[in-house]
Order: structure tokens, then C-alpha cells, then sequence
């Protein structure tokens, strides 16, 4: 008996810790809207936060950096054997309102028809400064970007793809403009699943709208040190600083912003572009959504540990919320993970066993509510999706209980090979997933 009330109060605590997540996020996200809706009608606002002084010494840093092409964008796609959906990438690029920029395929040793294909759109596609850069072997995504960042980019701001991501007409326009604000360092694309009607599908995409809705708090309080890889940007200086992507963490991407968040965030602040939309695909299977799931995880806690110095850091150079809320939030994320499946499953037996049900349905209509919120509340959503993401929405609970089963076999993972998450080795290869290939360029609006 007492076993079992333990597992009670487990699962209810983990439940008032997502229901106060929700609320929070839900509350920060509508202040972020407020202040987009600010920005958007008068240039030239700052960011959402305290002001920093110490902002004037980064622009003067700034200025006094090496030279490069002031407003030139370089886009750095890493690519290893993408035939199936490099060319869809290019046309998304070559679709964008905004025209200064450089773009440049960063082939990782393919051995299908990658490299062929975008010399093929080079001489298609003569007035597009495109560059193919081909890799003697195959070395591995940071490093290739890095081949890339510092041999070849002339850029004043850099921002990488995958290669089986697009952007839409408005993706770079609207990155930059968050840098009128000397403080950003680096800013964080809105990455959403294209449209898949298969289960795996749409527990990625209520996944994605709900984690980067997320952002939006973390953003108004300075507190986001996480940017994804897809259509993410970066002042050119700022990543000569740091000399470009570590290679020794399994994510490369978390492991850069990270590291740039690491100088200390009030002067090098990482925000998330609501409007910088980008669209890449789902994984296929749930054996690839496993993998994808354990390399993501791996690569976080690496990060968490190799940057831990940040946490519950009184230095000022951090803002409170980054060290005593985002960053312990992020560890003990992973800590919850472990025990809430199986929470939830003894949950549902309990309330079953004791016919009453009111703690599971309650649990089942906040998740419901907060899916049904999200999707209302989404910017970029045409009328149509969101009536049909509306219908599929009570069914994000027990999705979402996929999803938490697939992050405890990746826990477990981690645990059996933790020594590499202390002794990080340099990661020189890297697989792409299977790719679709066969959906149609949507327009990512």
C-alpha cells in the first residue's frame, strides 16, 4: 500500500509540475506575441527583457571584428547522401525575398548522386551563388560546417540547414531583423514537421508546435542557451569567437549555442524567431524516431554536463533565469523522464483498480486543453490546419505517452553507455535518415 501511494504522489507531482510548465508557458507566450505585434509595427525594438550596458560593448566588439560583406547571409547546408531532397532545399532558397546571400553544400563524402544533382542546379540556376564544397571522407556534420564557416563563408551572419529543410520567402528577411538588437547572438528558427497524416507524423508535429511555443518564454526571460540546427542564425563574428561547432558532443547544434551562451547571455543572448519559419521532415518509422531520440538526448545531457558551470551560476554575466531556472529545469527534464511512463501506467491501473478515474481524466483534459490552445494560438497556421490538427488533438495524450516510452528507452540508453557522456570522443562520421522524398515543396509560411 504504501508502494502504491508512493507511485501517486509521483505521478501527481509530475502532473503539477507539467500543469505549471503549461502555465507558465502559455502566459509567456502571449506576452512574446505582444511584444512580435510591438516589433513588427515599430523597427527597431529590443528584445523582450531587462536592459543590459553591457550590450554597447558588444556592438563596439562587434565593429571592430574582422571585416566581411556587411548583410551577406552564408547558408551552409550539410549534406550526406540526400539525393532525395537536396534539389526541394535549393528551390526553397532560391524562392526567398531575401536576394544577399551565399549558399553553399557542405557534402560529407556522399556516394549517391548529392554532389551531381546540385552541380546540376548550379548550371540551371547561374545567377544563385552556390557552392558545392565536397569532403575527401566523410568527417561528420560539425566538422563539415566548419570546412565550410572558415575557409569559405564571406557572410556577415551565417545560417545553416539540413537537407531536407526549406524555408519560405520571409525565413531570412525575418532572422535578421532580430539583430537590430546588438545583444543577439543568435536566433532560433520556428522548425515545424511537414504535413504528415500517419501517427508518427502527428505526434511530431504537436510535439514541435508545443516544444517551441516553449521558446517563447524562454526567450522573454533571457533563459534559452538550446538552438536547433534548422534555418538557425548567427552573427559570423560571434562564431568566429568561439571558433565555430565543437565536434566532441553527438549534437552539434545545442553544443554551439551552448557554448556561445556559456560567454555569458546577457551580453551574447540566443532568442527564438516566432516568424524565422523553416519546415523539415518527420522521422519515417518508429525504430528511426527511437535513434533520433537517443542521439538528441545523448547530445543534451553531453552538453548539460560539459556546460554545467553555467548552472546555478551567481555570476552576473548570467541571467538569474538561465542558471537558477532554465538550466536545472533542463537536467531535472531528464530526471522526470525516467519515471513518468511508468507513473502513467500504474496511474491508469490504480484508477481503474479503485474505480476513480478523475485523476486520469484530469491529466487527459489538461493535455488535451493545451494541445487545443497551441494549435489556436499558432501564428503560422492556415484556418484549414488548424481545424484538422483541432480534430486530431484529444488524441495528443496518448500520443504524447509514445512519446514519453520512446524517451525512456533513450534514457536507459544513455544510462548503459554513460562513460561517453563525460569522455567525449570527436565524432567523425555521420548517417542521415531515410528520407520521404516524395512530398511536394510546400511553401513554409
Amino acid at each position: 500500500m504504501d508502494f502504491a501511494l508512493a507511485i501517486f504522489w509521483l505521478f501527481a507531482g509530475v502532473s503539477i509540475l507539467y500543469v505549471i510548465h503549461f502555465g507558465l508557458y502559455l502566459t509567456g507566450a502571449n506576452f512574446y506575441d505582444i511584444w512580435q505585434q510591438r516589433r513588427k509595427g515599430m523597427r527597431g525594438v529590443r528584445a523582450p527583457g531587462e536592459f543590459q550596458p553591457e550590450c554597447a560593448a558588444t556592438a563596439t566588439w562587434i565593429r571592430r571584428a574582422l571585416p566581411e560583406v556587411p548583410g551577406l547571409v552564408s547558408i551552409i547546408i550539410a549534406a550526406h547522401n540526400e539525393e532525395s531532397v537536396i534539389v526541394r532545399t535549393l528551390d526553397s532558397i532560391a524562392g526567398s525575398s531575401y536576394r544577399n546571400f551565399e549558399v553553399f553544400v557542405a557534402d560529407d563524402a556522399s556516394s549517391d548522386l548529392t554532389g551531381r544533382l546540385v552541380r546540376d542546379y548550379q548550371v540551371r540556376h547561374p545567377t544563385m551563388e552556390l557552392h558545392l564544397v565536397r569532403m575527401r571522407h566523410n568527417i561528420g556534420k560539425g566538422a563539415a560546417l566548419n570546412a565550410v564557416l572558415r575557409r569559405h563563408a564571406r557572410g556577415q551572419f551565417a545560417m545553416t540547414l539540413d537537407a531536407d529543410s526549406i524555408i519560405g520567402p520571409d525565413t531570412i528577411t525575418n532572422a535578421l531583423s532580430y539583430f537590430d538588437d546588438p545583444c543577439v547572438a543568435g536566433v532560433a528558427a520556428n522548425v515545424q514537421i511537414l504535413d504528415e497524416t500517419t501517427v508518427l507524423g502527428i505526434l511530431q508535429r504537436f510535439e514541435h508546435m508545443i516544444g517551441y511555443r516553449s521558446k517563447k518564454l524562454y526567450s522573454l526571460l533571457n533563459a534559452e542557451f538550446v538552438v536547433g540546427g534548422v534555418a538557425s542564425t548567427y552573427r559570423m563574428r560571434v562564431l568566429r569567437k568561439v571558433d565555430f561547432y565543437d565536434t566532441d558532443t553527438v549534437t552539434e547544434d545545442i553544443g554551439l549555442s551552448a557554448k556561445i551562451t556559456n560567454l555569458g547571455n546577457r551580453r551574447f543572448r540566443m532568442i527564438y524567431g516566432a516568424d524565422v519559419v523553416a519546415k523539415t521532415e518527420g522521422v519515417l518509422s518508429l525504430r528511426a524516431l527511437a535513434k533520433q531520440r537517443y542521439r538528441w538526448k545523448y547530445g543534451s545531457i553531453q552538453n548539460l554536463i560539459k556546460y554545467r558551470g553555467m548552472m546555478l551560476n551567481p555570476s552576473r554575466k548570467y541571467t538569474p533565469a538561465l542558471t537558477y531556472y532554465r538550466m536545472p529545469m533542463a537536467l531535472l527534464s531528464e530526471f522526470t523522464l525516467l519515471v513518468s511512463p511508468l507513473a502513467w501506467t500504474y496511474a491508469v491501473y490504480w484508477s481503474l483498480a479503485t474505480h476513480t478515474p478523475a485523476l486520469i481524466l484530469g491529466a487527459y483534459a489538461t493535455i488535451t486543453a493545451y494541445t487545443l490552445l497551441t494549435v489556436w494560438m499558432d501564428e503560422n497556421l492556415t484556418v484549414r490546419e488548424r481545424g484538422r490538427l483541432s480534430v486530431y488533438s484529444p488524441t495528443a495524450y496518448f500520443l504524447f505517452y509514445i512519446m514519453d516510452l520512446v524517451q525512456l528507452t533513450a534514457a536507459i540508453r544513455c544510462i548503459l553507455r554513460s562513460r561517453g557522456l563525460f569522455r567525449r570522443p570527436e565524432i567523425n562520421t555521420w548517417k542521415s535518415p531515410q528520407r520521404a522524398g516524395s512530398l511536394v515543396v510546400a511553401r513554409a509560411t
